[in-house]
Formats: structure tokens, sequence, C-alpha cells
């Protein structure tokens, strides 16, 4: 498969413009976190690498990589993947855009009469290619259109998807660790970028001040202070989140800094700490989580988290949203978008959301 693939080609990559990290191969993996995590305290690994799912508690894809690049800056996609061709096509809605509105409604009602604060629904697309399509082609073309220079790829074999790749470019960091500090940049409320300068301008500002948006946001900045706290010596929050933006979309975002009481903590044990944040499952997180599994299908990899940790406990994990899970047949691929509801939602509002955000993922997938 993708046997014209160059020899350098990462089977794990994660960019971002303050640092990136790639590896190939793998002498050993894990579908365990438990067993991971004590792989890293041993100091018998160097790096682990990999994937966390959605639900808590269900197999992990992670992998100890034969060989390992890092790099200060964003990672530039190798000139095999640049101006080549991708076709494919729409094959189906999970669930259609109609059910879709009407889960939404049928959540801002739970809200309203129950102790549930907030869910995120998320909504799947079906893609299927005309050909064996490598997974790191569609990575180069998130990297290449994101306007920080985002992306991800993660192979899901591990947790027994055999070959299966995830795929995005996310914007938002989970968590962060280097040596005691840890970082986090969440981001709930959004709003979509307008073609107009003077339009898109007028959506952040709107949003930036939005009562709504800022109560969204305000449930994901508690909820790491409650977990990250106890842990910290220090621990810095603004009270007002910033605008921050992709191409397509208008975010919300706070920078969560602190230094951790525990040098040895790990960044892999601080993911499963803080994961789910209520910005991919809502709050408080067990009734989200109910909901979630009613109303949607299984989301696997999407709204977990991909990244790496070093047997230093050093590590980076991004929340796994825009993205996509490719088969390992590489002809066929899902991809999600979700938003977060809470109970002055407007259900259409939140459908044209789900809609932005999939247009990320679905330019890269050649739609």
């Amino acid at each position: 498969m993708f046997s014209s693939r160059p020899s350098t080609a990462p089977d794990f990559l994660l960019s971002r413009a303050t640092g990136s990290v790639r590896t190939q191969g793998a002498q050993q993996t894990f579908d365990d976190l438990d067993a991971a995590v004590a792989a890293l305290r041993s100091g018998d690994v160097e790096i682990i690498v990999g994937a966390l799912p959605f639900e808590r508690g269900a197999r992990v894809a992670l992998t100890v990589p034969e060989s390992i690049i890092r790099e200060d800056g964003p990672l530039e996609p190798h000139a095999h993947y640049r101006n080549r061709t991708l076709n494919a096509r729409v094959t189906g809605f999970e669930p259609e855009p109609e059910e879709h509105l009407r889960r939404v409604e049928a959540a801002i009602a739970t809200i309203q009469e129950s102790k549930l604060d907030k869910v995120v629904l998320a909504r799947a697309v079906d893609i299927e290619f005309s050909e064996p399509t490598d997974p790191r082609l569609v990575a180069a073309r998130l990297i290449d259109m994101s306007y920080h220079r985002d992306g991800f790829i993660a192979d899901l074999t591990p947790a027994g998807r055999e070959g299966a790749m995830l795929v995005g470019s996310s914007p938002e960091v989970l968590i962060k660790r280097q040596g005691s500090t840890v970082s986090a940049f969440p981001l709930a409320g959004s709003a979509a970028r307008q073609k107009d300068k003077a339009r898109d301008i007028l959506a952040g500002q709107d949003l930036a001040r939005s009562p709504k948006d800022l109560r969204e946001h305000a449930f994901v900045v508690d909820h790491l202070r409650r977990i990250l706290s106890p842990l910290c010596e220090t621990l810095d929050a603004p009270l007002t989140p910033q605008l921050m933006k992709t191409n397509e979309m208008w975010h919300l975002g706070t920078p969560v800094v602190g230094t951790l009481k525990d040098p040895h903590l790990t960044a892999l044990e601080l993911a499963a700490l803080v994961h789910p944040t209520p910005a991919i499952c809502g709050t408080p997180t067990d009734a989200a989580e109910s909901v979630i599994q009613t109303a949607e299908s299984d989301r696997g990899f999407y709204a977990g988290t991909v990244g790496w940790c070093d047997n230093s406990g050093d590590g980076e994990y991004m929340v796994a949203i825009r993205c996509a899970e490719v088969s390992g047949d590489g002809l066929t691929a899902r991809a999600w978008a979700g938003g977060g509801i809470v109970s002055d939602s407007d259900a259409n509002a939140e459908l044209e959301e789900t809609s932005a955000k999939l247009r990320t993922i679905l330019r890269a997938l050649g739609l």
C-alpha cells in the first residue's frame, strides 16, 4: 500500500508552529494507557506517540517508534505530496443534517429541564476515494492550508483498527508539559469566518461579547482550573478569553499556565486527567457523555487527543478535532465536526457551525 511514498514518510506527526515531532516504525505498541505510562516512568522507552479515544477506558493507540525527528517549528510537507490530485465523493452523513437539527433541539430541551449545563453534539460525513489514498497526502494538505501550520497523523493499528490513520489539523492544545510548566489552550465558542473583511471583523467582535459563547467557554476553563489547581503550585487562567482564528473559524481561547508540584507527572498522565473537557464533551462530564452515547454513533478517536510524551515527562497533546479517520486500505474516510449546546443555543446556528468546521477537513480530502 502506498509503495511510492518517500522513505522519510512518517507514521506519526504533530506539526505545530512552536515545535514538531515526526516518527517512523514501531518497536512496541500499547492499547492500554496504564501500561504506556508505566513504560515511560520506567525509562525503558524514549518516547511514546499516538492517540487516546474519546471514550474513557476504551483501547488507546500508542506506539514506541523506531526513529524520531524533532523540529523547532512546523513541519514542511515532502515535495512528493505537493500538487498531487485527490478525488473523493461524499457517500453519506451520520446523522443527516435534518436529524442533527432534531438532536440539537432535543439537547437544548434536556439542558433547560435538567442539571446538564452543556453537551457537545457531533455529526460525521462518510467519504469514498477513487483510488487508495495515503493519509499523509491529507496531512500535507492540512498543514499547507492551516493558518498556524497545524497538522497530525496517528496510526490507530494498536487499538485494533488495522492500518487506519487519524489525520487532522487541530488548533486546540489539550495539555503541554515542559519541565515543571504545564499549559493548555482550550477553545470553546466559535463563529464562521466571513469573506468580506468588514463582516469578518464584526463576526469576531460579536463572538467576543456573546453571552452564550462566553458561558460555554467558561465551562471549559473552570474544568481545567478544577483539575489542574490541586496539581500546581501556581495556575494562571485569565478571566476574559482572547479571540483566535483559523482560516475557517473564529474561536474564543484562554491560555492556561501553571507550575506543577510533582515534576514526575507526565504529559500523558495529565492528558488523561483533563480529557474529556467540556469543549468536546460537555458538563457535567458523565451526564454529557451519556447524552452523546445515546445520540451519536461511536466517535472512535474523534474528540480524543493526539500527541507525544518522552521519558522525561515532557510532551504535547492536541484535541482531535478537524479530523478524519482514513481506512487501512485508503479507500474510505469518516470526518467529524461538533458544536457545544447550551440552554440558549439556536439549533440552526449550531448546524451551520458544524458545516463551517467540516470545511477544513473536507477541503483537504478533495471536497
